[in-house]
């Protein structure tokens, strides 16, 4: 369906004040119209259109939670889609493998092919089983050892598309190398890894890193931990701006530190849902006073939506809009190697997110189709 829509347009050369028009194969064909000052963008009442957000780690939505299998995925696709994600990973846990397997098999029909009302699932993103049992953080008791054999078995019932490991496991350092030859993404985290591992993970071809600050070695002045290595040494990291998670003045020295710095949700079933009782992979975790615990005050996830995070980024850490826009989801594009998602340009998918000057979202695109946002809140 051809469709055309007005506002004030967020692009790669700056913000167009005019139309996007979106051909029938769901594409951008056009942006038109004067280019305005950025500072201008939040002035009277004219809609906000942005490029659709891509999360790279989700968990869960609307009460479901993407290990339980079936049709939960795509729950969690649709819950997200109402708060403008047009495009993200679908995320495990640490599992054994009849889990995993369970998980990923839906997920594989729906990377195939997609489904109204929600985001387009990429694939997966493996968080563990790869990490370090000493830094599980919410993560269940099943880490071990990078293992291909297991790998191939399950990228055969859906794409993985990134993966967490934590380098210093015996054995992980040097499986990086194989990894990034066979196609994956590697980024670490719940790792106990010094400074040193990361920056010989990044040698080996290790791209990122996992909620960054979280379920990681700190920073000290004379042990710079993961934490060091991410700051000196990154051109990508994830973070979660909830501001449970992280502080924003941790956000804004991330901010001046790395280039590709993006955020994500790490989003549970509880994202969408009344404070109670709620499942993360084998976990059981609490909502209350608007985060994820375990039973013992261990944050487990969070209930970030990513217009949530576009907010605080610009209201609470004060970054400008269009940096803002890029971390939420350029980056992120980027850092899959994804050329046509996360910028509003000719020939990119119609991902859009239309806001409005509080940048509360009123409609979101995907591959130029409406979703329902009547109950994003």
């Amino acid at each position: 369906m051809r469709r055309t829509l007005k506002g004030r347009i967020l692009t790669p050369a700056g913000v167009v004040d005019g139309s996007l028009r979106i051909g029938a194969d769901g594409r951008i064909e056009a942006v038109e119209g004067a280019p305005l000052a950025l500072a201008a963008v939040r002035d009277g009442n004219a809609p906000l259109l942005i490029p659709g957000f891509i999360d790279l780690h989700v968990h869960g939505g609307a009460g479901r939670d993407v290990m339980e299998g079936g049709d939960a995925a795509l729950q969690v696709a649709r819950c997200h889609a109402r708060h403008g994600t047009t495009a993200m990973l679908a995320t495990t846990m640490t599992a054994p493998v009849e889990d995993l397997r369970l998980s990923l098999a839906p997920v594989g029909e729906l990377c195939r092919n997609g489904a109204p009302g929600a985001a387009r699932v990429l694939g997966m993103h493996l968080e563990g089983p790869y990490i370090n049992a000493g830094k599980l953080g919410a993560q269940p008791p099943y880490a071990r050892p990078v293992s291909l054999e297991e790998l191939k078995e399950l990228h055969a019932l859906a794409p993985i598309r990134l993966l967490t490991l934590a380098p210093e496991v015996p054995g992980n350092m040097d499986a990086i190398e194989l990894l990034v030859a066979a196609g994956f993404r590697v980024q670490l985290g719940h790792t106990l890894g010094t400074y040193e591992d990361g920056v010989q993970a990044l040698g080996r071809g290790a791209r990122g890193f996992t909620h960054l600050f979280n379920a990681m070695t700190p920073l000290h002045h004379r042990m710079p931990g993961m934490v060091g290595a991410a700051l000196a040494h990154a051109q990508f990291a994830e973070i979660i701006p909830d501001l449970l998670h992280v502080h924003p003045g941790a956000i804004r020295a991330a901010l001046r530190c790395i280039p590709g710095l993006y955020c994500v949700t790490d989003s549970t079933a509880a994202t969408g849902m009344p404070d109670g009782e709620y499942r993360l992979g084998r976990q059981p975790v609490t909502k209350c006073l608007g985060g994820v615990r375990l039973a013992d005050g261990t944050l487990a996830g969070s209930t970030l939506t990513m217009d949530r995070a576009l907010r605080n980024l610009v209201d609470v850490v004060g970054v400008p809009l269009d940096d803002a826009a890029r971390r939420v989801s350029t980056h992120a594009a980027d850092f899959l190697g994804i050329t046509d998602r996360g910028r509003i340009a000719p020939g990119a998918w119609a991902d859009v997110v239309m806001l409005d000057r509080d940048l509360r979202v009123q409609q979101v695109f995907v591959e130029g189709g409406s979703i329902d946002v009547a109950h994003a809140g």
